[in-house]
């Protein structure tokens, strides 16, 4: 395993924290951002304020935001067609699969997108495997569903060796 291909490129503490002016600085036009504790909470698929205002500043501002997510398409339908947010569902995350159907479908350039998510062994690895820049954020609850444990179990140990390499993850609470 090469531990790099785990490495986030950046770490913030909540997708809420990216702001446009920060993304359009680094060149970002489109946000990929996984669904389940990192949009919304997995067991709260109604959203928070901070949800619609985050997404309101990003379409202020001309910054796509698609969902990328390996849920099925009625999980995530559900979840986010009331908030107008275009979406790819089986993205067969941790393969590139699914971000680069939406870099086809949304016609962006991977070196204008950024993948955002939750876990290193889904959407980060995914991220490297497109060629897009990837953030890292910390989970929105601490619980997660059943099928997500198991990476959660993988990711300790790839933490453990990145630590022993880099030292301890810093999380920014802005981008830049």
């Amino acid at each position: 395993m090469k531990i790099d291909n785990y490495k986030p490129d950046f770490m913030v503490e909540a997708v809420y924290q990216l702001d446009a002016a920060s993304l359009k600085m680094l060149g970002i036009r489109a946000v990929m951002v996984d669904l389940d504790n990192t949009l919304i909470a997995w067991n709260n698929p109604d959203g928070t304020p901070e949800l619609l205002n985050w997404l309101d500043e990003m379409r202020a501002n001309d910054v796509k935001v698609i969902v990328v997510s390996n849920n099925k398409r009625e999980r995530v339908a559900r979840a986010v067609e009331k908030f107008g947010v275009d979406y790819i569902w089986r993205a067969m995350k941790p393969f590139a699969l699914g971000i680069n159907k939406a870099l086809l479908r949304f016609d962006e350039k991977p070196g204008e997108v950024v993948m955002v998510g939750d876990q290193l062994m889904t959407d980060i690895r995914a991220a490297h495997r497109a060629g897009v820049r990837s953030i890292l954020v910390k989970p929105l609850v601490k619980s997660d569903a059943w099928n997500t444990q198991f990476n959660r179990w993988r990711e300790r140990r790839v933490w453990k060796k990145l630590i022993a390499r880099d030292g301890a993850p810093v999380w920014q609470k802005k981008l830049l």
